[in-house]
């Protein structure tokens, strides 16, 4: 992978619900000007949730996600309408399908409010509106009865695309400037040493994402970008010349790290970067609070946004639930979650532990919060787990003053 590729989870992700046969695959091809997505009159022709990464002009970088119908039959029908409502928790904007020479039914009106529950930016669109040709009266009738936008087009005849294009770009939030991995914590010309492990979890030939979106971000602005190994941190240092303005590194290295990084240099972690870029690094800080209320018998589950090969030191099935142990002397109960699906029974837990999240979009990793903030179960990442029991904790927050006030008060408790 290049550092010229945007990766998915930095995609806007957009993703079209809708009954079998209202045209989703036809309306990716007509966004997308290519035949990507199979159509055909065959109702069902969608089974199982499609990703396709794609640059769209003039929105940009973008995952479009076609689904299998809302209107699925049978066994197999239930399990495709289940990894469809999946889909609502990583979806930045909701495009609706609807057979305009049908009209909306109960079907559509339920995936609507599940979108409107979960406030999803959403846009209705009237498909196959060249058999029936909707009068501008009716579509804002419509709009106004629904309160979302609404727009009829013909996907087959490439009707009314410009004017879908426009009003996603409408509803996608300029996060550039507020969600930043790093750029916000430098300035034009500091230099960032990046500490980078090379080791057998490491893949071959490349560096891991995080790192990648790291230089990225140090570059973009304007600042200089050091990569070195923990074992040649201490010598990168001491001939750099000028003190680095930030020291960011794996967390596996931390303790390495912390003990050659001066006192006076700001240190943290790619993970715990991520925790602010892709989530809530305040709500995972407070969910390093409750590994101290950890009981013998409670459940912990470990949660991973990918599927990856997994080593025979592996940091969350292995390492993580050793340190957990170490910290708190308690017998606990792990259990293991990784990829699109998260958990159905949040509530069993005591804590949630999740990676990084580099391979989620910010919207999958924020319902996953939000998910455990509703059933008051706390939720900390890797990074900040890992600051925690190797006693840096607060060392590794300086960068970030709120974190660091949240974790200060006395009063916090789950």
């Amino acid at each position: 992978m290049s550092l010229n590729d945007t990766p998915r989870s930095a995609r806007i992700h957009i993703a079209l619900f809708g009954k079998r046969n209202a045209g989703k695959s036809s309306i990716i091809n007509a966004l997308t000007g290519q035949d990507i997505a199979i159509v055909s009159e065959i109702k069902g022709t969608t089974t199982d949730p499609v990703y396709k990464a794609i640059e769209i002009l003039p929105i940009g970088p973008c995952v479009l996600i076609d689904t299998a119908g809302i209107d699925d039959l049978g066994k197999l029908g239930e399990l495709r309408i289940k990894k469809t409502m999946e889909v609502l928790n990583i979806t930045d904007v909701a495009l609706v399908a609807i057979d305009a020479t049908v009209g909306i039914t109960e079907d559509d009106f339920y995936i609507i409010d599940k979108i409107k529950e979960k406030k999803i930016p959403i846009i209705i669109i009237l498909n196959k509106n060249d058999l029936i040709n909707l009068s501008q009266e009716e579509i804002d009738r419509l709009e106004k009865e629904l309160n979302v936008p609404v727009v009829a087009i013909s996907a087959l005849k490439n009707q009314g695309i410009k004017e879908l294009k426009k009003k996603i770009i409408d509803l996608i939030p300029d996060n550039e400037a507020k969600f930043r991995l790093v750029g916000d914590l430098i300035n034009p010309g500091d230099f960032v040493v990046l500490v980078t492990p090379i080791d057998k979890a490491a893949p071959k030939g490349r560096l891991i994402l995080p790192q990648q979106q790291t230089i990225r971000d140090i570059l973009e602005s304007d600042a200089i970008a050091i990569v070195t190994k923990e074992y040649e941190l201490k010598e990168t240092l001491e001939n750099l010349g000028k003190k680095p303005k930030l020291v960011i590194t794996d967390s596996q290295a931390f303790l390495k790290v912390a003990a050659d990084t001066p006192k006076d240099i700001p240190l943290t972690s790619f993970s715990i970067l991520f925790a602010r870029y892709n989530g809530d690094l305040e709500e995972l800080v407070k969910g390093a609070k409750a590994i101290e209320n950890l009981k013998d018998g409670d459940k912990v589950l470990i949660a991973e946004g990918c599927t990856h090969h997994r080593q025979s030191d592996d940091i969350g099935t292995v390492k993580i639930p050793r340190w957990i142990r170490q910290r708190t002397g308690k017998k606990l109960d792990f259990e293991f979650a990784s990829g699109v699906s998260f958990t159905e029974d949040v509530k069993k837990y005591s804590l949630i532990v999740h990676c990084g999240a580099c391979m989620l979009n910010r919207s999958g990793m924020l319902n996953r919060i939000s998910t455990a903030k509703a059933f008051n179960v706390p939720i900390v990442n890797y990074g900040v787990l890992i600051a925690y029991v190797q006693g840096i904790f607060e060392r590794a927050l300086e960068p970030f003053p709120l974190a660091k006030m949240i974790w200060e008060d006395e009063d916090l408790d789950f």
